[in-house]
């Protein structure tokens, strides 16, 4: 009894417990977290769109992603990304890719909206993912304030203050979020495409994308109070632009002042 007593006050068994405790707590913070995931990835489909989608899958995609979506050397798994990725990535005309590239360039769309529905539904019926946003998050109805400082704080630094886009790295860049739907915008933000991170619920709460919905289209429709935009690069490209322009003009004023005296 002596020996188990001083076992048990063995300053590692606290640090044991203390990591036992985290591991059972992340544990099953997975769980509640996949379960919730599973059921906010529920699409509405019947067996006839799914079956519908498989064919255009294969007639279509399977060719990088592999039969059954579960990838290859040309494309990554689809499994698990949930029918808001392929509604994105297909109603954008990202996809199917027309050439390998930085990244996947936005064109005409391929497929009209009951066949990007039946894809939809076919990837969601092999695991769960983000559903296709309903309505109501994505009429821009929020709070416009609210959901500017939020694209300040998580979105500004690739897309720019003003959503008018910006390069990266590698030939690649962030869009401009101009006439983009706020359907494609909630679905980029769940679903991170290209090299967008995921802004999940707990990153980014459903109530919070539909503010950033709200907060882009208010300033789309607004345009520019101050006039001319200068490509909304910022205030210090801006400010440079201005100062070389400024400084022009003083040198061809004082080259017509010098030849009008001599």
């Amino acid at each position: 009894m002596k020996a188990l007593s001083q076992k048990r006050r063995h300053p590692l068994a606290a640090i044991a417990l203390l990591l036992m405790g985290l591991l059972i707590t992340g544990g099953l913070y997975a769980v509640a977290t996949s379960m919730n995931e599973a059921k906010a990835s529920t699409t509405t489909a019947s067996a006839s769109d799914t079956e519908e989608g498989g064919k255009l899958f294969a007639a279509n995609c399977a060719t990088c992603h592999g039969m059954g979506a579960s990838g290859s050397k040309d494309g990554p798994s689809l499994v698990g990304v949930g029918a808001a990725a392929v509604d994105f990535q297909v109603g954008t005309g990202r996809m199917p890719m027309q050439m390998n590239g930085p990244q996947a360039m936005k064109k005409p769309v391929q497929f009209n909206d009951q066949q990007i529905h039946q894809l939809s539904a076919y990837v969601a019926s092999l695991g769960a993912g983000p559903a296709i946003p309903s309505e109501d998050l994505t009429n821009g109805g929020g709070d416009a304030a609210a959901g500017g400082e939020l694209f300040r704080t998580n979105c500004a630094m690739c897309h720019n203050a003003a959503a008018a886009g910006g390069a990266l790295t590698q030939g690649k860049f962030a869009p401009a979020l101009a006439d983009v739907s706020g359907k494609h915008i909630y679905e980029a933000m769940a679903t991170g495409p290209q090299n967008m991170p995921v802004f999940n619920d707990a990153n980014i709460t459903p109530e919070g994308k539909k503010d950033i919905i709200t907060f882009l289209k208010q300033i789309e429709t607004t345009g520019s109070p101050g006039g001319a935009n200068l490509g909304s690069l910022g205030p210090v490209a801006e400010g440079l632009f201005v100062w070389v322009a400024g400084l022009g003009v003083i040198i061809a004023f004082t080259i017509w002042l010098t030849s009008r005296t001599s």
